[in-house]
């Protein structure tokens, strides 16, 4: 009898930091030139980023549309390469009674939408974009820049390094034996 083959690895995407700026870049643009219709129309109030993945999207979106405010939604749904459930640890005060109205959403991927949906219950009146979306979950953002295949693991800059001219995943410093 013949073992069993070892499981295939998913497809992966890595994504470099310019990809990142022009991406955001170029959703700040979307939203300047073509404002969204209705509830969603500018001056914004400020910008909720989803951390941690949202935080860098934020920052540029803020600089690019000369938002001053940003503010937090801390939910965990991953831990390390497995998705669990999905934990409230920290929400914006301010947008949250509001119910969102008048704030950008933001965070940088889209995947099976838990943490999307709990992001939706807890503003669900703010405008949600999201520089990638997979297709289980990409009618939850409003706006997102490029969809991505569902069974692709996308690592963003923050989760990699150089290996010899490759970038791959890495583990956090933290909970290494040796940082």
């Amino acid at each position: 009898m013949t073992p069993p083959s070892p499981p295939e690895r998913p497809p992966e995407r890595i994504v470099t930091w310019a990809e990142i700026h022009a991406d955001s870049r170029a959703l700040a643009g979307r939203l300047l030139s073509t404002p969204p219709p209705g509830r969603w129309a500018a001056p914004w109030k400020g910008i909720v980023a989803i951390t941690r993945g949202g935080m860098v999207p934020a920052a540029v979106l803020a600089r690019e549309m000369g938002i001053r405010l940003i503010d937090t939604l801390a939910i965990a749904s991953y831990d390390v390469k497995s998705q669990g459930r999905v934990q409230m640890l920290k929400a914006p005060d301010a947008a949250t009674a509001d119910k969102g109205a008048g704030w950008l959403l933001v965070d940088d991927l889209v995947d099976t939408g838990a943490t999307a949906r709990a992001a939706r219950d807890l503003l669900p009146d703010a405008l949600f974009v999201t520089l990638y979306a997979k297709p289980a979950a990409r009618d939850l953002p409003d706006i997102f820049i490029h969809e991505v295949a569902q069974d692709t693991w996308v690592h963003f800059p923050w989760d990699t390094e150089d290996r010899d001219g490759t970038f791959a995943y890495a583990p956090p410093l933290a909970g290494r034996e040796t940082p």
